[in-house]
């Protein structure tokens, strides 16, 4: 189910919590018996966290996308309507991936008719800036180029495959591709045709092994087919005609993500009857019953969804706890007139210092294979990042708040046995000391960064 509001509650992604409460067990007798001093370990632990962030254009306006997220791909919650909005034309089919500079990057549908495709960036899929457009199609403002999908190679390639029409919207549509000649992906290729022959359209491309995996659309059928290639080129072989999938006609958009346990999962649009569904697949060949997103259906069409992991194998004592600097000892995380600091504390600090630098970690309120830190004598209270910036707010219930609260283990950035935190909805982003003040930045790889953004779990001040 997918809802259009943020909704009170936990977004949930349970999975089994035996080992992962036994690794917690252990280490919390670890630390009880002063062998850890309270510092996360990698022993037991119940792995990455899934965060899918889905981009999508909507049935009440062509020209605004809005930003989902999710953490397991099934129930997606709105991060923000109207996200992005380009200077003029249309933003149909957004497709979004994560390129290695550490930026989002938006490829669309410009117009009904014409020869470009417009790109976007953004540093935190929520505020997006306009980069360009660029001309990729057919017979210019008479032909029509639509659907454009991110495709990135196991080469290190960056490729785009967009459908082009050399007569406007009544023509045959054919699948080509652009493949950027620079790593600011401000170049291009010339188009090449990808060997799929005209009257398909939404090609979506794959590869698994040594094998590529095209779903595309029959403009004549109305079906979503499957054909295979030993190259992104061709040739292809059509191994799903008709109704091979069981998923029936009058579907388009097919965009996939691959889950944690290997299975895939595909979302088409069926725009002929407004709804909009999932299947999942182990082997990309054979498809398990179409699932309706009902919250979804009739509102936001034609998406693309983007899985990162967030956070690693390390595990945090829970409990009450503080956070120790890594680079400022001596230096301790806290709350201070509702706004997160690292200050001088010990265990002679007066009591409501020492108090404020207490919190209870806990699973995390978006995801519990993550944590949340809530302030040890302010129950409800949680550490969360606005604007970039830690405070100290009350849980109001909503999605987004648990997806702000949440944070998720990594092994410490800067070494010497300590933890970072990265923030769940903002995978890349971590928990970090800037001026004394606690905030969330993306990380830059610097030796200052790793420093800032590691802490030491110890037992409580307060």
């Amino acid at each position: 189910m997918i809802v259009q509001t943020p909704r009170p509650g936990r977004i949930l992604n349970r999975r089994p919590r035996l080992r992962r409460t036994l690794a917690r067990l252990v280490v919390g007798s670890l630390v009880a018996g002063g062998l850890l001093a309270g510092v996360a370990t990698q022993a037991e632990a119940a792995g990455p966290a899934p965060h899918y962030l889905m981009t999508a254009f909507t049935n009440s306006s062509e020209s605004n996308m809005y930003v989902y997220d999710s953490s397991n791909a099934t129930n997606y919650n709105l991060i923000k309507a109207n996200a992005y909005t380009p200077p003029s034309g249309l933003v149909r089919d957004p497709s979004v991936m994560r390129h290695t500079d550490g930026y989002y990057y938006l490829v669309y549908t410009t117009n009904w008719t014409g020869d470009t495709i417009g790109f976007a960036r953004s540093t935190d899929h929520v505020t997006w800036t306009f980069l360009r457009n660029v001309v990729v199609g057919l017979n210019g403002a008479t032909g029509s180029t639509w659907a454009p999908e991110w495709f990135k190679d196991s080469d290190g390639s960056v490729n785009v495959i967009f459908s082009a029409s050399t007569a406007g919207t009544a023509g045959q549509f054919q699948p080509y591709k652009i493949t950027a000649t620079n790593t600011a992906l401000s170049t291009w290729s010339s188009r090449l045709a990808i060997g799929i022959p005209a009257n398909h359209i939404d090609t979506f491309v794959v590869k698994s092994g040594s094998t590529y995996h095209a779903f595309l659309k029959n403009e004549s059928t109305k079906y979503i087919e499957h054909a295979t290639a030993a190259a992104l080129t061709g040739p292809w072989t059509f191994t799903g005609t008709g109704n091979w999938s069981g998923w029936g006609s009058g579907n388009e958009g097919p965009a996939l993500t691959q889950l944690p346990n290997g299975q895939w999962r595909i979302y088409f649009d069926n725009y002929a009857a407004g709804h909009y569904y999932y299947s999942d697949s182990s082997n990309l060949n054979s498809w398990g019953t179409k699932l309706e997103m009902s919250g979804l259906s009739g509102f936001a069409r034609h998406f693309t969804v983007l899985r990162e992991d967030v956070g690693d194998t390390t595990v945090v004592a829970t409990g009450n706890r503080s956070l120790r600097s890594l680079n400022f000892p001596g230096y301790y995380v806290r709350h201070r007139n509702f706004a997160g600091y690292i200050d001088p504390l010990s265990a002679s600090s007066p009591a409501a210092d020492r108090a404020a630098a207490t919190f209870t970690v806990g699973s995390g309120l978006a995801n519990s294979n993550c944590y949340s830190l809530q302030a040890s004598t302010m129950a409800g209270y949680y550490l969360r990042h606005s604007n970039y910036q830690l405070i100290l707010a009350q849980n109001n219930g909503s999605a987004s708040f648990a997806s702000d609260a949440t944070f998720c283990g990594r092994s410490g950035l800067g070494g010497s046995g300590s933890v970072s935190f990265e923030s769940y909805n903002y995978p890349g982003f971590y928990i970090r000391h800037s001026n004394y003040a606690l905030r969330i930045d993306r990380s830059d790889g610097s030796a200052t960064f790793n420093s800032d953004a590691s802490f030491t779990v110890t037992s409580p001040l307060g």
